[in-house]
């Protein structure tokens, strides 16, 4: 019975990751994620049901569009598997609780935001508007503690990064301010110091590494959005045992 409902989850993030690179892509352009209906961005053939097979059509399709042989950008399979590999990580973790349901709809939302983030640099005030709701409700319902262990994960997460764009004088997005906010109610106080600790650290590697084989210029912007996403879906899984255990070093 675990492995069928793994295989579900798993398939239910391949296809949910497949509609989250739409939302990604059009929603920072103002554009409806319905109409038009899902086409090839060179030849504007629209697509059939077996070219939106998550992953599967791509592999098919040796990574071209049917039509006119125009490559395949590998970025939305990638993004689509990542998102069933999420999915599935979340509900291994927590199983069938409701903590999994939270899990599953930040990573929704952190995939959707560093989709946007990677093409556009920017983080759509609609898109955290819609998942703001959900996850203010869902945590004063299953809190992790407290409430207030929330409250203060979402103001000092907000206001940390608030100072922080202001000493840089736009060195960080207002986008990551409103973002890492959210974030902070979600995960809360203390989870928020290993989040931002992750995200800084991955964002150094990668960051190091893009200047390094000079695919980015010195003082070229990197989105930090998805570097904030990944660290806080791991702080949101580990957090509190990492913590724990930091703690029990100091004793």
């Amino acid at each position: 019975m675990n492995l069928l409902i793994s295989l579900y989850i798993f398939i239910l993030g391949l296809i949910f990751g497949s509609f989250f690179n739409v939302v990604g892509l059009r929603v920072p352009m103002k554009q409806s994620i319905v109409n038009p209906p899902s086409q090839c961005p060179h030849c504007g053939t629209r697509l059939k049901a077996r070219d939106l097979i998550p992953v599967v059509s791509w592999l098919l399709s040796r990574a071209k569009c049917r039509h006119c042989s125009t490559a395949v950008s590998p970025v939305y399979p990638l993004g689509e598997l990542a998102t069933g590999l999420l999915f599935l990580w979340m509900y291994l973790t927590f199983g069938i609780t409701w903590e999994t349901l939270i899990g599953l709809l930040l990573i929704s939302m952190t995939v959707i935001i560093t989709v946007s983030d990677l093409k556009y640099m920017l983080i759509p005030n609609r898109i955290l508007l819609a998942f703001a709701p959900l996850f203010i409700i869902l945590r004063c319902i299953f809190p992790i503690e407290s409430i207030w262990q929330h409250l203060w994960g979402a103001l000092i997460g907000g206001g940390f990064l608030l100072l922080v764009a202001i000493v840089t004088k736009g060195g960080m997005g207002m986008g990551d301010v409103k973002l890492f906010m959210l974030l902070g109610w979600i995960i809360g106080f203390p989870n928020l110091i290993p989040a931002f600790i992750l995200a800084c650290l991955a964002g150094t590697i990668v960051g190091g590494g893009l200047l390094l084989f000079r695919i980015v210029q010195r003082k070229q912007p990197i989105p930090f959005g998805p570097f904030l996403a990944l660290g806080t879906l791991l702080a949101f899984a580990y957090g509190s045992d990492w913590i724990d255990f930091y703690l029990s070093i100091l004793k």
